[in-house]
C-alpha cells in the first residue's frame, strides 16, 4: 500500500514538472493589455512634479482620518 502511494507520488510531480508553462504574447490591439516596459501598467504617472507631494498627503490623509474620526465622535455632545 505505501508503495502504491509513493509510486503515485512521484507519478504526479514527474507530470507536473514537465507540463510546459507557456504565455500568449499580449495583444496591443485589446483594450485590457498594457503595451511592455516599466511604469506602463499604473494607472497614474509618478514622473509628474507634485506626485511626492500628492503620495504623501493621501497616505497621510488615509492615516489620520480614523483618528480624526474618533477625536469628533467623542468630543460632540452627547444628546
Amino acid at each position: 500500500m505505501l508503495a502504491r502511494a509513493a509510486f503515485r507520488a512521484s507519478t504526479t510531480t514527474s507530470l507536473v514538472s514537465r507540463r510546459g508553462f507557456q504565455s500568449t504574447r499580449a495583444r496591443l490591439d485589446s483594450p485590457y493589455h498594457y503595451p511592455e516596459g516599466p511604469r506602463s501598467n499604473l494607472p497614474f504617472n509618478p514622473l509628474t512634479k507634485w506626485f511626492a507631494l500628492r503620495y504623501w498627503s493621501f497616505c497621510a490623509v488615509g492615516f489620520a482620518a480614523p483618528f480624526l474620526v474618533a477625536v469628533w465622535q467623542t468630543k460632540k455632545n452627547k444628546a
